[in-house]
């Protein structure tokens, strides 16, 4: 069995990509109506608008992050926010969720943000209590979790 990996996503993963945000979607009960051209112009343009990271393994994948900037102006810090985070079902519960954690810290901290965020639904136990066992602390302003990546975050 080949060892599970995460990279930026790249053209050959838009179908993908798509079909998993579209399962996201559906699972919070919304309709999802990204094509891959959205996804391309947004991740893949120079420079891109956000970062889509993938797992794989032996050419599968298995999940994605999506991360989009943020900043706190008034204090100069800057940072991101993982937007999607969607491991396929039978994969739940194998490490690819704390794998894509783990390259977003790594992508974010490449950037030079100060920390990335996350929200969950609010009924979203489950996923609250992952985020918080990666290490994330809740914040005051609703399910939102943060994790600070540097002294000043």
């Amino acid at each position: 069995m080949s060892s599970l990996q995460t990279r930026p996503a790249t053209a050959k993963d838009l179908p993908d990509v798509v079909a998993m945000a579209h399962a996201l979607a559906a699972f919070h009960g919304d309709q999802a109506t990204l094509t891959r051209e959205a996804v391309a112009r947004d991740a893949l343009a120079a420079p891109p608008w956000i970062t889509v990271l993938v797992a794989e393994r032996n050419n599968d994948l298995l999940g994605y992050a999506a991360l989009c900037p943020l900043v706190q102006v008034q204090y100069g810090l800057r940072g991101r926010d993982m937007h999607h985070l969607f491991v396929q079902p039978d994969e739940r519960g194998t490490g690819v969720g704390r794998a894509l954690i783990d390259a977003s810290i790594q992508a974010a901290a490449a950037m030079g943000c100060h920390y990335l965020a996350v929200g969950t639904h609010p009924d979203n136990d489950p996923a609250q209590a992952f985020y918080e066992g990666a290490g994330f602390e809740r914040t005051e302003t609703g399910p939102r979790f943060r994790l600070r990546l540097g002294a000043a975050g």
